[in-house]
């Protein structure tokens, strides 16, 4: 049966949906030549009479039941990260609620999870963050406290109160330093760029990028036994594999890259990136099964399976790529994953029609919806309350 879907100048263009699915059934080989975690997103409770700028309501059931869907397939869960909206409708509280559950849920089904280390309970104010580094340190201190309480693994994200009180690389050295010294295990770093929040810009101490990077391996090189490994999300492949390069033997590089992933992971003579994506979330059973692929030695399969994502998953983090989780969270509504479009914070609405129309035919060409038909059915329910007639 034709969709039809917004075109240029309000008009509309006919589209014939897939009638098959190409998604993968659950379980399958545990994953072994890379280690993958998906950034998983929240689900939020459509029934809560809140505000956008209102603490967010969370639907717990669906929201574990994703990351039990995640784990059923073999990935690693990266919780409380980017991708679940911290700091984009997602405040501390919520976040230190969504890692104990999420841990105790991992412990339980023997899945693997990583939570986000930040300092987001330090409010901006009017005049911006009016800390200093003591505090900034105080905060992480108290979120590594509650993932290492939990039984999860830290990543170390990067701070928006750092960021603005810092006066240059030395006092990042200092504060990641101090974590580094007394995290119980080792963590993950995690270097998100200026695209995905620019309140980040000239993180490490310098907008220019080869200084920060001196500044992040001066950092790993101080503690290279608690440093598990390093996620970067710069979008740029080609600084990640040069970082990778000088990084200390058994620190890994984990593509934050949701541009060139597969040529990250695929990796070259020289090594390869392992993965904490956000763009896993709706590729999951996709993804994990081409990292099967991989661990048979066939590269070339995963390519197949992977490369032909990469379109879909630049699309979804286009320009303002932090309103990225906006499509992630739409096609996890077509696919069935959860029974409504609405985000914590009111994020649904950051991305336009046309952006959706786009996300919801390139997911579909690729086979990614369990039932194809039930993705077309709240395809239209969308179209029709946008007005556009079928």
């Amino acid at each position: 049966m034709t969709i039809h879907l917004p075109a240029e100048g309000g008009a509309t263009r006919p589209y014939e949906p897939r009638t098959e699915s190409a998604a993968f059934a659950p379980g399958g080989a545990p994953l072994a030549s890379r280690t993958v975690f998906s950034a998983a997103h929240v689900v939020a409770d459509p029934y809560a009479d809140i505000t956008p700028d209102s603490p967010a309501a969370v639907d717990w059931d669906a929201t574990l039941a994703f990351r039990r869907h995640l784990w059923s397939h073999g990935l690693g869960v990266a919780e409380a990260m980017d991708t679940a909206q911290r700091g984009m409708g997602l405040d501390w509280a919520g976040a230190a609620e969504l890692i104990r559950r999420s841990a105790a849920e991992a412990k339980a089904v023997g899945g693997r999870i990583a939570c986000g280390v930040g300092t987001d309970q330090l409010p901006v104010t009017e005049i911006g963050y009016p800390y200093g580094l003591d505090e900034v340190r105080a905060a992480y201190e108290e979120q590594l406290e509650v993932v290492e309480t939990a039984g999860a693994q830290a990543i170390l994200m990067a701070s928006r109160a750092l960021t603005a009180v810092a006066k240059g690389p030395d006092d990042y050295l200092e504060v990641y330093g101090h974590l580094l010294r007394q995290a119980a295990e080792p963590v993950v770093l995690h270097w998100l760029g200026p695209m995905f929040d620019p309140a980040l810009e000239g993180y490490w101490g310098a907008t220019d990028l080869d200084a920060a990077t001196r500044t992040f391996l001066d950092v790993i090189a101080a503690h290279p036994d608690k440093v598990d490994g390093i996620k970067v999300s710069l979008l740029d492949a080609q600084r990640e594999i040069e970082l990778r390069r000088l990084l200390p033997d058994g620190v890994r590089c984990y593509t934050g890259d949701d541009f060139n992933y597969p040529e990250l992971i695929a990796g070259d003579d020289h090594g390869f990136s392992h993965a904490l994506l956000g763009i896993f979330d709706p590729l999951g059973p996709l993804a994990a099964e081409a990292v099967r692929r991989l661990d048979t030695g066939d590269t070339a399969a995963f390519r197949g399976l992977l490369d032909p994502t990469v379109e879909l998953s630049r699309h979804l983090f286009q320009a303002p790529t932090r309103f990225y989780k906006t499509g992630v969270v739409f096609l996890a509504w077509l696919a069935g994953h959860q029974s409504h479009f609405t985000m914590v914070g009111g994020q649904q609405s950051s991305r336009s029609l046309p952006h959706l129309a786009r996300a919801y035919e390139l997911a579909d060409g690729l086979g990614l919806f369990p039932d194809p038909g039930l993705a077309e059915s709240r395809m239209k329910a969308l179209l029709t309350v946008y007005g556009v007639t079928q």
